[in-house]
């Protein structure tokens, strides 16, 4: 399920990485605020789950002023996520929650 998780965040990356700020900054899905919204909220969940796998108290993760920032952040989220190696299960939520968020993510 690793190997799932990996490409579904490949996959996000590409997508997003070379977004400027403006194109960040715009809607995303429909009652989903703004498109950083969205990798913020994904990158939550992901830190959520990573938490929860490591049997550690939740920790609300910081909004970054600068919006180039969030697929670094994601990275790095998934790294830990990898790291606390959760159950398959977790790591398929992991990749649909990711893949939800890369389809969603230009829908407005």
């Amino acid at each position: 399920m690793t190997a799932e998780f990996d490409r579904a965040v490949d996959r996000l990356l590409n997508h997003v990485s070379h977004w400027t700020p403006p194109r960040w900054a715009a809607p995303g899905a429909p009652g989903a605020g703004s498109r950083a919204d969205m990798m913020h909220e994904l990158v939550q969940r992901l830190a959520d789950l990573a938490a929860d796998a490591e049997r550690l108290p939740r920790r609300t993760v910081p909004r970054l002023e600068n919006l180039l920032g969030l697929p670094d952040q994601l990275r790095v989220i998934a790294a830990d996520l990898r790291v606390a190696n959760p159950d398959d299960e977790t790591f398929a939520t992991a990749a649909e929650l990711v893949n939800t968020t890369n389809t969603s993510i230009d829908q407005h």
